[in-house]
């Protein structure tokens, strides 16, 4: 046990050829195998090559060169005399430092097309093995697998050597690596595969590797912890150009806004309070519709958060200016806009970055994950797929209305009861135990413009108290899935009060 020894095998090559000139320059014999000792040879450093440790030839274009017994012997001896004298006994010698990151196999599959053939192969096994064999006996070897590691790990080796929480450190974070780069395997396989124990949408087993984008202040309240996290690999969903950082509440929120917004295809303003809409509307424009979403409760958008679906423009971020808002988002911002929202020097303005949506939505529970495709159905957002059940028939206009209600409902949280006049919000009852009660909620919001409205309930009516309540506020038409076993008693009290009523066949309850 003299000189020390390294052994590098790195795909990506980012400051490799001055870390290991700064481990040869601390003593340490540096062994490599393929591109990795062709790139050191060729920067002129003295590298060994793996195939003189191992007496045996790289094999099968390279899918075999550091499996050998020469290799992991070296890196899984523990540094006692019984497995020293073992080694000697073979002509092997310890392996003390292992340099390893993996083939771009994230990478490689996030490209359009990829083939599976092309996949496989890049598919890492030697260093997959080696990174878990220098982890596990991170005792005695010290595992790099970062090239942001570099730095600390030459400068303790030019010194006393990696400290023993160090080792443990970089040994916890391969096995993370290696546990990340197999969940990626996995998820990209099983879009591959048909899994007997699939269940439509539904895998038996699903791989989450997620990683910290954000600690927030706190959680929901003081007294708990929150941070944001993203999925592996992808980029956070949205970019804060100006303001204070987002808490942990903002991001709830934002979701909301955000889905809210980007589900009409007109121009559209989505304003949240506490998870749900406090007013949401479509125009021709983006400042009529932030115009008529904040007409819908004013009161309510003090502190909320905003979500458009178009480049926010000057003369809507002037509109918006007086507003206090928590959180601005939009694809993308006019110059003019950014300058006059950033005048409000604590308003998060974010950007959305565009990331690919995942179709199905987990939600911690008591003991485990609910997990559930999103909810995207649009043959029941078209009319043409309703049923007009009421005596009366609706106008065109009303059935966009009623149209326009009916997506907003998908976005409140149940019970919800949506009132709509001209594609835009005038009341929402939201959250509410008993459905009577959403429909007055919404009512005390809408006040006088409830009378010509139409309304829109997330779930069937199970009696018909509803349906006239909503009549005494004024609304003339309601959409609502059907289903009840109560339907012809509410249908028939909907033609006795002279209204409109159609059933789109499916229900959009938001827990």
């Amino acid at each position: 046990m003299s000189q020390k020894r390294a052994l590098l095998s790195v795909s990506d090559k980012t400051g490799l050829v001055e870390f290991a000139r700064r481990l040869h320059e601390a003593g340490v014999q540096l062994i490599a195998s393929g591109g990795t000792a062709r790139k050191l040879a060729q920067a002129g450093l003295p590298v060994t090559p793996v195939e003189e440790i191992t007496g045996f030839p790289e094999i099968l274009g390279g899918r075999v060169k550091t499996l050998h017994p020469a290799v992991h012997g070296g890196i899984l001896a523990r540094r006692t005399s019984l497995h020293l004298e073992e080694l000697d006994k073979h002509g092997l010698a310890p392996i003390d430092l292992v340099v390893v990151n993996l083939y771009p196999f994230q990478e490689t599959v996030a490209q359009p097309n990829v083939t599976l053939a092309t996949a496989v192969e890049e598919i890492d096994i030697g260093g997959v093995a080696l990174l878990r064999a220098a982890a596990k006996n991170h005792e005695s070897v010290t595992v790099v697998c970062d090239p942001d590691d570099y730095d600390a790990v030459a400068e303790a080796c030019a010194g006393k050597g990696v400290p023993s929480m160090e080792r443990k450190r970089l040994a916890l974070k391969a096995f993370r690596h290696t546990a990340a780069y197999d969940t990626a395997i996995a998820n990209y396989l099983s879009d591959q595969v048909v899994d007997d124990d699939t269940v439509g949408v539904l895998p038996e087993r699903i791989l989450l590797d997620l990683e910290r984008v954000q600690v927030n202040r706190y959680g929901e309240n003081p007294h708990q912890q929150g941070g944001f996290y993203a999925y592996a690999g992808d980029e956070p969903p949205f970019e804060v150009l100006h303001g204070k950082a987002m808490s942990y509440n903002n991001w709830l929120d934002l979701d909301g806004s955000w889905r809210a917004a980007q589900d009409f295809p007109r121009p559209t303003v989505a304003i949240i309070k506490h998870g749900n809409p406090c007013g949401l509307a479509s125009a021709d424009s983006l400042a009529d519709a932030y115009d008529k979403a904040l007409a819908s409760d004013p009161v309510s958008a003090f502190g909320s958060i905003v979500s458009v679906n178009r480049p926010l423009d000057a003369e809507t971020a002037r509109r918006m200016a007086d507003l206090f808002v928590e959180v601005v988002a939009a694809p993308t911002y006019d110059e003019g806009a950014l300058a006059i929202l950033k005048k409000k020097k604590n308003r998060r303005i974010v950007r959305a970055i565009g990331v690919a949506e995942r179709p199905l939505s987990l939600r911690s529970v008591y003991g485990g994950v609910l997990v559930q495709e999103l909810d995207r159905s649009e043959e029941d957002m078209d009319p043409a797929n309703w049923r007009i059940v009421s005596e009366r028939q609706p106008t065109d206009e009303q059935l966009a209305d009623l149209a326009f209600a009916w997506r907003v409902a998908r976005h409140v949280k149940s019970n919800a009861i949506v009132y709509v006049q001209d594609e835009a919000t005038v009341g929402v009852g939201a959250g509410q135990m008993s459905r009577v009660d959403a429909v007055m909620l919404a009512a005390h919001k809408a006040g006088e413009r409830s009378r010509g409205a139409v309304m829109a309930s997330d779930a069937f009516f199970p009696f018909p108290d509803g349906i006239e309540a909503a009549a005494k506020y004024g609304i003339v038409a309601v959409v609502q899935p059907g289903g009840s076993i109560r339907d012809e008693e509410v249908i028939a009290a909907v033609d006795k009060l002279g209204l409109i009523m159609v059933f789109t066949g499916t229900r959009h309850f938001r827990h």
